[in-house]
């Protein structure tokens, strides 16, 4: 039955509707709040329910494979978790809370959306659904200390948007210029016998842009330091992890439109991936706010990203999935710790985690894993991720890219550990216990569990990762 087809979307759009009613009323901030958890907990059965579903929608313009439902569920899970580890929304006023969980849902609406979209039209309509509803939940941190830095973020956040959707709309308009056709399945073998035209690369590349605006890629990345820095903890939480998850599937659906001929796109993400390294491993060094580090070590992962994508083959595509899924769950745990410490939702200096092992043993260690799995150290995710990204890169002739990603994941190392030794320092005497409720603790864990495990234990993910890869071709 079709209509199974567009479960996961259908569940989150009635879910938005209830949510939309409930933003009609006065005080709905607890009612929303119990709405929205619920509708990101049952996502993640619906999306496993429709996980092998396969066909298309809307005359060929949506397709739904076993790629596009491994995205979803994972942006579902993604979704969940930053409803969890946020649930009392210290950063964001009672007022608007039911709006903020509307735009948030309809965001990751637009996710799943997206990732099914294999027209160019119907995908810019996705990521746009996506990219709207985010622009509106950054202005919406409470100001309490009357600084309005949001406004600043949330403007820079709509300006960079505007220019990356433009210059990808005019990529779009060449594609289609050259092809006579905005359908990928009509668009794929056309591309393919023109990748020696500069037309179509130039036009690919445009395209990518507006994929490389979401993942941070440099020199998208402008927007990130102070959009991280200027929105909720909370707005952060979710910018910073779930979007990233579907740009990189939607960069592997663009890629698989080249081939290993179009160098010249070789070459051009090979220059991308060693300049997010360096730019955000090499900023991240002399942040002291915590959340400004994470953006700037975003876009240093962005880059990493990318080696699997510059290898132009399926063993690529799958090592930059499985990365991308590592990326969340760390991100995730990290600013689990930064919202739960953070006592009113203000940002937090890399000095306001000292002593955080005797205000709260299990955060730090939350707090240790995320740092040590961002830095690539065994036996955690990141370091998976990277040993598998560096391997496919090496074993297609990128020896030069390999030697310059190990370089940077040896920079990185310092102010990754530079947090974790203020957390397992001795801080100030008068400090009180950090608070964190049964709930905070079980998802605590739950993160921390599956950052070890993944390190662990790769073989599964890895082989649905493969699978569901395999279903773009």
């Amino acid at each position: 039955m079709k209509l199974m087809l567009f479960a996961p979307e259908l569940y989150l759009l009635m879910g938005s509707l209830v949510l939309f009613l409930i933003s009609l009323g006065q005080d709905g901030g607890r009612k929303a709040r119990a709405v929205a958890m619920g509708l990101a907990l049952f996502a993640i059965p619906v999306c496993l329910f429709a996980l092998f579903a396969s066909g298309e929608l809307f005359h060929g313009a949506y397709r739904v494979d076993l790629f596009s439902q491994f995205i979803k569920l994972v942006t579902a899970i993604g979704f969940a978790f930053v409803m969890f580890i946020t649930p009392k929304l210290k950063g964001i006023g009672e007022k608007v809370r039911p709006e903020y969980y509307l735009f948030m849902t309809l965001s990751t609406l637009g996710l799943f959306m997206l990732v099914s979209s294999v027209e160019l039209l119907t995908m810019f309509i996705a990521l746009e659904l996506s990219s709207y509803s985010l622009y509106l939940l950054v202005p919406m941190r409470d100001d309490r200390a009357g600084l309005r830095m949001q406004m600043e973020s949330a403007i820079k956040y709509v300006l960079f948007g505007v220019v990356a959707t433009g210059v990808m709309l005019f990529g779009m308009s060449y594609l289609y210029g050259l092809t006579g056709t905005t359908y990928f399945v009509e668009l794929l073998p056309m591309l393919q016998q023109m990748m020696a035209s500069p037309a179509a690369l130039v036009a690919l590349a445009m395209v990518l842009g507006g994929f490389f605006f979401k993942l941070a890629v440099f020199p998208f990345h402008s927007w990130v330091p102070d959009v991280y820095q200027g929105a909720a903890n909370e707005t952060t939480a979710f910018i910073a992890s779930v979007p990233k998850v579907a740009a990189v599937a939607m960069l592997i659906r663009i890629c698989a439109m080249a081939t290993s001929e179009g160098q010249a796109l070789v070459l051009l993400i090979g220059a991308l991936s060693v300049c997010s390294m360096f730019y955000g491993n090499l900023l991240a060094l002399q942040q002291t706010d915590l959340k400004r580090m994470l953006g700037f070590s975003g876009i240093a992962h962005a880059g990493y990203v990318l080696l699997g994508l510059v290898t132009m083959q399926e063993i690529g595509y799958t090592a930059s999935i499985y990365y991308i899924l590592a990326y969340l769950f760390m991100t995730l745990a990290g600013f689990l710790v930064i919202c739960a410490v953070s006592e009113n939702g203000e940002n937090l200096t890399v000095s306001d985690v000292s002593g955080l092992h005797r205000r709260s043993p299990l955060l730090a260690l939350t707090l240790a894993v995320s740092m040590f799995a961002l830095a690539g150290i065994p036996p955690f995710a990141g370091f998976m991720g990277k040993f598998l990204l560096l391997t496919v890169a090496y074993n297609a002739g990128f020896l030069p890219l390999v030697i310059l990603a190990a370089l940077n994941t040896a920079i990185s190392i310092y102010y990754y550990l530079s947090v974790v030794r203020a957390a397992y320092s001795n801080g100030p005497e008068e400090q009180a216990p950090v608070a964190a409720g049964p709930l905070l603790k079980v998802v605590s864990v739950a993160l921390v569990a599956i950052i070890i495990v993944m390190g662990l234990l790769p073989d599964r993910i890895l082989w649905l990762a493969t699978y569901a890869v395999r279903a773009v071709f």
